[in-house]
């Protein structure tokens, strides 16, 4: 828990994200609550507590002098999973352009929990350079499109990375049973999980060095792994648990935090 210089109630910090969000709402009503979620996604300064609410303990360390980076926009966004307008709506589609893959991630996770209309750029980021943007639109396009958009989640099936091809089969499957269309020819069959893991083997490959380096790249700003939800509405600590690792800077934070 966290006491204000004001001397206003705690600020709970070691709690869910869940009772977070919810003891926000009850201090500053949840038309605020969205409002500076939506600040926070685009990048603006939404006030000290409120950055506790949403990032927890982690966002003691940015307030002590951590980078910020992505993680208030991140936060943001996620709160957006907990509360919700339709005010949200322009900040969270033009999140799936945000420079950070996580912010990317998930805003497209909001968009499927919101069912909000992205389908264009939903199919765009079936071929972003990060899988697990990769894996998060396949799965709201399997929710949220319509028949043109299968062919866009089996090109998929063959993704370099495994987890995206698991993403893309169990999306395909779901789009064509919410759709009513035909079943993929023996689509579980070992032989044809076979054929299509030896189709993928090339490409993945070729795929490990790019990955890997992608890997180490993301080691240098958030050292902790996040384990991809196969679900929509990742709603714990997991993605903001990575701050922990952010050491603390001599240099301070400025007036508008970045992002995730």
């Amino acid at each position: 828990m966290r006491k204000n210089s004001s001397s206003e109630p705690i600020v709970p910090i070691d709690l869910p994200i869940a009772d977070r969000i919810a003891a926000a709402v009850k201090r500053y009503g949840e038309p605020a609550v969205i409002e500076r979620s939506i600040a926070l996604l685009k990048g603006e300064n939404a006030g000290e507590d409120f950055l506790l609410f949403v990032g927890g303990d982690h966002a003691q360390g940015i307030l002590d002098g951590a980078p910020s980076l992505y993680w208030p926009e991140l936060w943001g966004a996620r709160a957006l999973m907990h509360v919700w307008s339709e005010s949200a709506n322009e900040a969270v589609i033009g999140g799936l352009d945000n420079q950070s893959w996580r912010v990317r991630e998930m805003c497209a996770k909001v968009i499927l929990l919101r069912k909000l209309h992205a389908l264009k750029r939903l199919t765009r980021l079936t071929t972003d350079e990060t899988p697990r943007v990769r894996a998060a639109a396949v799965h709201a396009l399997s929710a949220l499109g319509t028949v043109e958009h299968l062919s866009w989640i089996v090109a998929r099936l063959r993704d370099p990375d495994k987890e995206v091809r698991r993403a893309a089969q169990q999306s395909r499957d779901a789009l064509t049973a919410r759709l009513g269309l035909p079943s993929a020819p023996d689509s579980h069959t070992p032989a044809a999980e076979a054929a299509e893991a030896a189709a993928a083997a090339a490409p993945a490959e070729a795929a490990d060095a790019a990955d890997a380096s992608v890997n180490d790249a993301d080691a240098a700003d958030a050292p902790v792994a996040v384990s991809d939800a196969a679900s929509a509405a990742p709603l714990d600590d997991t993605d903001a648990a990575d701050a922990s690792a952010v050491a603390p800077e001599t240099t301070e934070v400025p007036e508008a935090p970045d992002a995730r």
